[in-house]
């Protein structure tokens, strides 16, 4: 299973999470984890997704999600499980 960490961080809006769920959808990455919270008006979103069965490359996903992200008001990163645990090892 190849996993990815997705991170979306922005004002609150309408319709943050139905969109890029439907990205995930339409390129068949599964969402195996998803926490949200809202505070004082800030939408932070983290989930885990297998990308294994997607229809992209890392790449490519990563860089759509950033487009998307631009096009509704937020931030998404895209990060690889393995540089995720990397980057955050003690």
């Amino acid at each position: 299973m190849k996993k990815t960490i997705i991170t979306v961080v922005g004002k609150d809006t309408v319709g943050i999470i139905a969109k890029v769920c439907t990205y995930l959808a339409e390129n068949n990455i599964n969402i195996l984890d998803i926490s949200q919270t809202i505070v004082q008006g800030y939408f932070n979103m983290m989930m885990i997704v297998d990308t294994n069965s997607g229809r992209k490359s890392f790449g490519d996903m990563a860089d759509e999600m950033a487009a998307l992200g631009e096009k509704i008001g937020v931030v998404i990163k895209c990060q690889k499980e393995e540089i995720f645990d990397q980057m955050h090892r003690i």
